[in-house]
C-alpha cells in the first residue's frame, strides 16, 4: 500500500515537471466550465456552431498564458476570478476570429474537421462570430476602464492586422519588417493584452506590467512564426489543415516572405496576383521546404523565445514562473 502511495506521488511530481499546466489545472477548468456557459444562446443556432468551433478543442494557450502570469506575478487565489474572466473574454475574441478568418479566407478545414463556414455558411457563422465578440465584452465591462481599454485596443489591432494581410496577399515584395506587422497586430496583439491586463490585476508595478506586455508580444510572434513553418512541414493529421494552405491563398506567412527574400526561382512565381496551382503549388512548396530557410524560420521564432525567457527572468522564482518558462519553449518545439 505505501508502495503504491508513493508511485502515485511520483507519478503526480512527473506530471506536474512535464505540464506547463498543472500548477493551475484548477483555474483552467473554472475557465473551460465558464466559457462553455458562455457559449449558450437564446438561438440555438448561434450557440450550435459555436460549441461546434470552440468544444472542438484548440490549445486554450492564451487562457493558460494569461493565468499563468497572473499567478507569477503574485496574484492570490481570493482574486483569481478576475483572471479567470480575463482568460475566458480573450479567448472568446480568439475564437471569434477563427470564424470571421474561415469565412475571409474561404476556410473549409479547422481543427481537423470541417470549418464551421463550410458547415454552416457564411451569414450564421458571421453572426456567431459577432456573438463571440458580444460575449466577451460582456465579460470585460466589469472591470477597470484601462483593462476595457487594453481589450478594446487589441480588437482594433486585429482587424487592421487582417486588412494588412489581405492587402498584401500574393505580393513578392513583402519584408520581414512587413511580415512582423502583420502578425503583431493579428496574432501577438492578443498574447500582449493578455500579458499586460494579467500582470495588472495581480496588482504587479508598471514596470513588471509592461514587461509582461511586451513578453506577449513576443510569445505571441514565435508561436505564429512556428505555425507558419508547420503549415509547410505538416503533415495534415496533425496540423488540422491542408499542408500549404498560407501559400496556395497568397498569404505572407514566414516562409513566403523567407522564400521571395532568398530564392529568386520562388520570387519569380509568387508575384501579385498569381494563385500557384497544380504542379506550380507543388514546386513552391517544394521550395518553401528547403531545410535552410526552415532552419532560418526557426532560428527567428528562437530569437523571440530568447527574448521572452530574458522578459520572464524580472520576476521573481516560483513554480508559476517556471511553467510560463516551460510554456514559452514548447512554442519551438511543438509539432502541430
Amino acid at each position: 500500500m505505501k508502495n503504491s502511495q508513493t508511485a502515485g506521488v511520483a507519478s503526480s511530481a512527473r506530471e506536474e515537471i512535464r505540464d506547463a499546466a498543472f500548477p493551475v489545472k484548477r483555474d483552467l477548468e473554472a475557465a473551460e466550465a465558464k466559457l462553455s456557459r458562455l457559449l449558450d444562446s437564446n438561438e440555438a443556432i448561434i450557440g450550435e456552431i459555436c460549441h461546434y468551433l470552440v468544444d472542438a478543442g484548440g490549445k486554450r494557450l492564451r487562457p493558460l498564458f494569461i493565468l499563468l502570469v497572473y499567478r507569477a506575478c503574485g496574484g492570490i487565489s481570493g482574486n483569481v476570478e478576475d483572471a479567470i474572466d480575463a482568460a475566458i473574454a480573450l479567448e472568446l475574441i480568439h475564437s471569434a476570429t477563427l470564424l470571421h478568418d474561415d469565412i475571409i479566407d474561404g476556410g473549409l478545414l479547422r481543427r481537423g474537421k470541417p470549418s464551421a463556414f463550410a458547415r454552416y455558411g457564411f451569414a450564421p457563422s458571421l453572426v456567431a462570430g459577432d456573438f463571440l465578440f458580444c460575449r466577451a465584452f460582456e465579460l470585460c465591462g466589469r472591470f477597470d476602464e484601462r483593462l476595457v481599454h487594453t481589450a478594446a485596443r487589441a480588437c482594433i489591432q486585429l482587424t487592421e492586422g487582417e486588412v494588412m494581410e489581405e492587402r498584401m496577399r500574393n505580393s513578392g515584395t513583402a519584408t520581414i519588417d512587413d511580415y512582423l506587422a502583420v502578425i503583431s497586430r493579428k496574432t501577438a496583439s492578443l498574447f500582449a493584452a493578455g500579458g499586460k491586463v494579467a500582470a495588472d490585476l495581480a496588482g504587479a508595478d508598471a514596470k513588471t506590467i509592461g514587461a509582461m506586455e511586451t513578453l506577449g508580444l513576443a510569445v505571441g510572434r514565435a508561436f505564429q512564426m512556428v505555425d507558419d513553418l508547420l503549415d509547410v512541414i505538416g503533415p495534415e493529421e496533425k496540423i488540422g489543415k491542408p499542408v500549404g494552405s498560407d501559400l496556395r491563398a497568397g498569404t505572407i506567412s514566414l516562409p513566403v516572405v523567407l522564400g521571395v527574400q532568398h530564392n529568386t526561382e520562388f520570387a519569380r512565381n509568387f508575384r501579385a496576383g498569381t494563385r500557384l496551382d497544380g504542379a506550380d503549388f507543388d514546386h513552391a512548396l517544394r521550395l518553401m521546404r528547403d531545410p535552410s530557410l526552415i532552419a532560418r524560420g526557426r532560428a527567428m521564432a528562437a530569437d523571440q523565445v530568447t527574448h521572452a525567457r530574458t522578459l520572464l527572468s524580472q520576476l521573481k522564482p516560483s513554480v508559476y514562473r517556471e511553467s510560463l518558462s516551460m510554456l514559452i519553449d514548447e512554442q519551438i518545439d511543438r509539432e502541430d
